[in-house]
């Protein structure tokens, strides 16, 4: 897993790990350097490296802003979900406003909507200036974890 580099960030709580234990955070995820920064239900937060997600006119990919979103709305959602169910994705809609071509982006996912089946989380993707880059929406299903489906630590 690829953890935040500053040592003065705080570790992410134990059943985050747990997750992460078991489902791992995907290796695109992983490919594509996303540092986790904290992460519950409500509210998550993550960034990742321009350099590598680029499409070639040297801008930052649409669909790397979206990977970033997916990967902390589904990651939120999980947690919502606890760990008998899982999350899966079902929507997700994206806006790019602005490009980004150095530095990091950061995306703060927050909840819309923590439900019994349906979970709706607004990610806000921003360059290192503050400034709004994509907005993403993603709603996830949650149904009971598939008989049988067991998740061994890595």
């Amino acid at each position: 897993m690829t953890q935040p580099e500053s040592s003065a960030e705080e570790p992410l709580p134990m059943d985050v790990m747990e997750v992460f234990g078991y489902r791992g955070i995907g290796a695109l995820a992983e490919r594509m350097g996303i540092q986790f920064l904290e992460l519950s239900p409500e509210r998550a937060v993550a960034r990742m490296p321009v350099e590598g997600n680029t499409q070639p006119l040297g801008l930052v990919h649409g669909g790397a802003y979206v990977v970033l979103a997916e990967s902390l709305g589904s990651t939120a959602a999980n947690l919502h979900a606890g760990p008998t169910k899982i999350a899966v994705g079902i929507e997700i809609n994206a806006s790019h406003s602005r490009p980004a071509t150095e530095g990091w982006v950061t995306g703060v996912c927050t909840a819309i909507s923590l439900g019994r089946t349906l979970v709706t989380h607004e990610i806000a993707i921003s360059d290192e200036q503050g400034r709004r880059l994509s907005t993403v929406r993603m709603t996830n299903f949650i149904k009971d974890r598939p008989e049988g489906q067991v998740f061994e630590p890595k």
